[in-house]
């Protein structure tokens, strides 16, 4: 006879600041450090810029201001967006049962079917959230994007993509169209990233593999052809490269890191986690799981800020 599973508990409280930050941080780009996190945000933050001009001035006896100062503001304004999903029981005993028999690979296992279930749709909602970081659009569930975001910018500077798409023979060319319009004022930053999407990143593997127009001939990089590369990570024109999840195939950004921005309530009370067994309420199966949580992105200087796309031209 099957196990019975029933949950009594619902998350609320303890248990609610983990499963939040968990959904919201552990999409790629924020849990590899890509953009700057601003939590605890209970309806807007404003954050302050400050560019100078010239600072040095000949020498004199009196006070004379030189240079200037302008200031800048951005806002960070997170959206309220939820999860409300009913599933049954039965579709997830089977593997409930095997893994807390120990017939798992798994290194941490849940301590119990409500961790099982939660773990399931934290995960599908970290990837989401990847997402919407980068290409959202302000519908259902979304905020907007930094894509979005920049293609409404005059400030930001577009890099005019003329490839229909990016591949191994052309993305050397691509790539560069990007990093060559990188304003000398941030270029060599510790924190200068070009953010790219995946189908770039294997393009251009490939193309130092020895596989693109302008490789390294045909074994590529020490002669080890495809299998040049197992680990580390890659750069551009002296430029890191971030692999970001959610980017839109054939696009890149090249930004510092702390020029953009995630921000979240993640401890506000707008945010909520639980998980209600439906069997002593109307005898089914069901679980409901309910999350609600807080999210937005922006960028502080969008004049340092290239955006490419390909095909734009």
């Amino acid at each position: 006879m099957a196990t019975t599973n029933s949950i009594t508990t619902t998350y609320a409280g303890e248990f609610q600041g983990k499963y939040i930050s968990t959904a919201l941080f552990s999409g790629v780009t924020i849990a590899n450090d890509g953009i700057e996190v601003k939590s605890n945000i209970k309806y807007k933050e404003v954050i302050k810029k400050l560019v100078s001009g010239t600072l040095l001035a000949d020498s004199t006896c009196d006070f004379s201001p030189s240079s200037s100062l302008t200031q800048t503001e951005r806002y960070l304004t997170p959206k309220e967006i939820q999860v409300n999903l009913e599933i049954c029981k039965t579709d997830y005993q089977s593997d409930w049962d095997a893994i807390s028999m120990g017939m798992s690979s798994h290194d941490s296992l849940p301590k119990s079917f409500a961790d099982f279930l939660l773990a399931h749709v934290v995960e599908k909602v970290a990837e989401e959230i990847e997402v919407s970081i980068w290409q959202g659009d302000g519908s259902t569930g979304e905020f907007d994007g930094f894509v979005k975001l920049a293609e409404a910018d005059g400030t930001v500077i577009p890099a005019t993509g003329t490839a229909a798409a990016v591949n191994a023979a052309n993305v050397i060319d691509e790539m560069r169209k990007a990093t060559d319009l990188v304003p000398d004022r941030i270029y060599g930053s510790e924190s200068l990233r070009m953010f790219v999407s995946n189908n770039v990143a294997r393009a251009y593997v490939q193309s130092l593999g020895g596989f693109g127009a302008n490789g390294l001939g045909a074994n590529g990089i020490e002669g080890k052809g495809t299998t040049w590369r197992t680990d580390g990570t890659l750069s551009f024109d002296g430029i890191q490269i971030f692999v970001a999840q959610g980017l839109p195939s054939n696009t890149m950004f090249v930004a510092e890191k702390d020029n953009l921005w995630f921000g979240c309530g993640l401890t506000s009370d707008q945010n909520e986690v639980k998980v209600l067994d439906m069997a002593d309420i109307d005898g089914s199966k069901n679980v409901r799981i309910i999350m609600r949580m807080t999210g937005c992105v922006n960028y502080g200087i969008g004049s340092e800020i290239v955006y490419y796309k390909a095909g734009v031209a």
